[in-house]
């Protein structure tokens, strides 16, 4: 069996991570521009993109949206995940 050749990611991917940063792009500007930047999920999300510079990108972007407390809660607040913890600490 031949080894599978090496192809060029940046190849396979750029066009579609381009498009998904001027989504990313354009919804920054609608919240800042709407003046829901004290949202806590678009807080959340700016912190997010700081951990784009960090060595272990993908588990800290998504630590960095999660509750990561164990105690459990006596009931749901909500029927639905909002995608970012409300109660993390500054």
């Amino acid at each position: 069996m031949k080894p599978k050749e090496s192809q060029n990611t940046v190849d396979l991917y750029f066009m579609e991570a381009r498009a998904k940063l001027i989504d990313i792009a354009a919804f920054m500007d609608r919240v800042e521009r709407d003046g829901f930047t004290d949202d806590f999920r678009y807080r959340a999300f700016k912190d997010a993109l700081g951990e784009l510079d960090s060595r272990n990108r993908t588990e800290n972007v998504l630590l960095s949206l999660s509750d990561q407390t164990d105690a459990l809660i006596p009931e749901a607040t909500t029927k639905a995940a909002c995608g970012a913890w409300p109660d993390k600490p500054q």
